[in-house]
């Protein structure tokens, strides 16, 4: 990605608009897979974030256009819908027992390319996407943004409107209630 787009953009959003799909598509679905928790509302999160995108940029005079900041102006787009979705689709909250069950144990290094590592891998992605989407929205989507999108905290603080300390401590404490719903799996597996 580079800095070229917006300019690109301004001065022909249909040539320019292709790439900035390209660009930035696994970084939207991301963001909506880990807010909505469901590949298939991910994708069309996705798919009306390039919408919304598209129509925005086509009412935008080339000058704003070109002042933009695309990351998070993308991110904040894609969290608003991603918000509004998983509330009208809040998946069911799982029992951390559930989860302590379907996830595998550690494996060693030389069994990383059996189809028994790729097994135990996504069980490990399922497990944390499940810890995650069970936090409460004001921990689960800085998290998001911190950890899977990358953002820094004052690209964050532009994408939710909310103070660098605030988001700090979200973070952090959003991070302790996911450090704990994993270390309670984690005993109720060592128990079973």
């Amino acid at each position: 990605m580079d800095d070229q787009l917006p300019m690109l953009l301004g001065r022909d959003l249909d040539a320019a608009f292709e790439r900035l799909v390209r660009e930035h598509q696994a970084r939207v679905f991301s963001i909506a897979l880990r807010l909505t928790g469901n590949a298939s509302d991910a994708e069309e999160v996705a798919q009306d974030v390039f919408m919304r995108a598209y129509r925005a940029l086509g009412e935008y005079p080339p000058e704003r256009i070109r002042e933009l900041r695309l990351r998070p102006w993308l991110a904040t787009i894609a969290v608003n819908l991603s918000r509004n979705r998983f509330r009208r689709h809040r998946p069911a909250t799982t029992d951390l027992d559930d989860i302590a069950r379907s996830r595998a144990g550690d494996l060693a290094a030389g069994d990383r390319d059996t189809p028994h590592h790729e097994v135990a891998r996504r069980e490990s992605t399922a497990h944390w996407q499940r810890l995650i989407s069970a936090l409460p929205d004001r921990y689960r989507v800085p998290l998001v943004l911190r950890y899977v999108d990358d953002l820094t905290f004052t690209e964050m603080s532009e994408v939710l409107g909310q103070p660098l300390g605030t988001l700090k401590a979200q973070v952090y404490r959003g991070l302790r209630l996911l450090r704990a719903a994993h270390d309670s799996t984690e005993r109720k597996e060592l128990s079973a």
